[in-house]
């Protein structure tokens, strides 16, 4: 299988840069997933599980909270407004992740805000509960 060259920044630090053989996207219109030679293509972020395949059936899964995606001739780019690995995940930590969503909710009275942030609780939530916490 081809590799491509995939880099995840969130504004903490860079949380992962190399080959991957695939990448699985939380995109706002849907999970999609990302190969060598995609089409170029911009797309933003929805909350959700990002998947790098560096290695034939070995997944890292990494929490994203918006950000957006770059697709283009050198690889993937993905930007994350907030991103935490799985494996740093706690109970703890989602459920202030849920926290700050739900008053992000509260906060605005924006139809299209309000949208977003329903749909990062319901993300986190999810997320909650696939990690069986």
């Amino acid at each position: 299988m081809a590799t491509f060259n995939f880099e995840l920044v969130s504004p903490e630090r860079v949380l992962f840069s190399g080959q991957v053989d695939a990448v699985i996207l939380p995109a706002s219109d849907g999970e999609m997933t990302v190969l060598a030679g995609h089409a170029q293509m911009m797309t933003t972020l929805k909350t959700g599980f990002l998947i790098i395949t560096d290695t034939p059936g070995n997944g890292r899964r990494v929490l994203v909270r918006g950000g957006f995606a770059d697709v283009n001739p050198n690889g993937l780019t993905v930007l994350a407004e907030r991103a935490l690995p799985a494996e740093e995940l706690t109970q703890e930590i989602l459920d202030r992740e849920i926290l700050q969503a739900e008053m992000q909710y509260d906060a605005t009275n924006d139809p299209a805000a309000k949208h977003a942030a329903e749909s990062a609780v319901a993300q986190l939530r999810e997320a909650k509960a696939a990690l069986n916490f």
